[in-house]
């Protein structure tokens, strides 16, 4: 893990703090906390569930987007934050 790797995932749970109350259900919550720690301890993109954490936060991000929850904007940050707790800029 990287000090970049971290810092991400510090923007993730303060992302998760902020909205929590307002526009993210516990599940949804749950479901970024649980992409974060997959791609945190990976340590390639290719390690079991690093993928499929990538895919499931596009898919959530792209759902809070379309139901007007949250704006494009603040959903691609979400997201990228999410990425960089793992190994993809590695590969990018």
């Amino acid at each position: 893990m990287t000090s970049q790797r971290a810092q991400a995932y510090g923007r993730v749970l303060a992302t998760i703090e902020d909205m929590a109350a307002t526009k993210l259900f516990a599940p949804e919550q749950q479901r970024i906390r649980d992409a974060a720690d997959t791609l945190l301890f990976s340590e390639s993109i290719d390690a079991p569930g690093a993928r499929e954490a990538l895919e499931d936060i596009e898919d959530l991000t792209r759902h809070l987007i379309d139901a007007d929850r949250w704006i494009d904007e603040r959903a691609r940050g979400l997201a990228d934050d999410v990425a960089a707790c793992g190994p993809v800029a590695q590969y990018a």
